[in-house]
């Protein structure tokens, strides 16, 4: 069964791309427009990953972090920061909100299904 990934951009043509990318791979990809979209998508089907950028409408990415990581079934599930924002001081904030890892725009997309299946298989 495909693992299911939870892209969450504020950019349509990023989150195409990402879809894209992981579809191809074997990954079914579920799309959220923000932070708050992502939140409510991900309380009605549990992912394998979150993938999600930093500066958003409604909700940021940290914002979303602590709130998916405050829900049971999102204690453990790998949330990956894709984002522009690159300074360690950021970096840091991810982590101490629960980030798994960070991944800065633009990315490669060879990358980014490498670093996927590192973390999700």
């Amino acid at each position: 069964m495909a693992k299911t990934v939870l892209a969450i951009d504020d950019s349509a043509s990023i989150r195409q791309m990402v879809a894209f990318t992981l579809k191809s791979s074997g990954y079914d990809v579920i799309e959220a427009v923000d932070g708050q979209d992502g939140l409510e998508k991900a309380k009605l089907k549990s992912v394998n990953l979150v993938l999600t950028d930093q500066n958003m409408p409604r909700m940021d990415g940290l914002t979303l972090i602590r709130n998916l990581r405050s829900l049971a079934q999102y204690k453990a599930t790998p949330i990956l920061m894709l984002t522009t924002e690159s300074s360690d001081a950021m970096k840091a904030q991810g982590r101490a909100a629960g980030a798994t890892g960070w991944l800065v725009k633009p990315f490669d997309p060879q990358k980014l299904v490498e670093v996927v299946k590192k973390v999700i298989g």
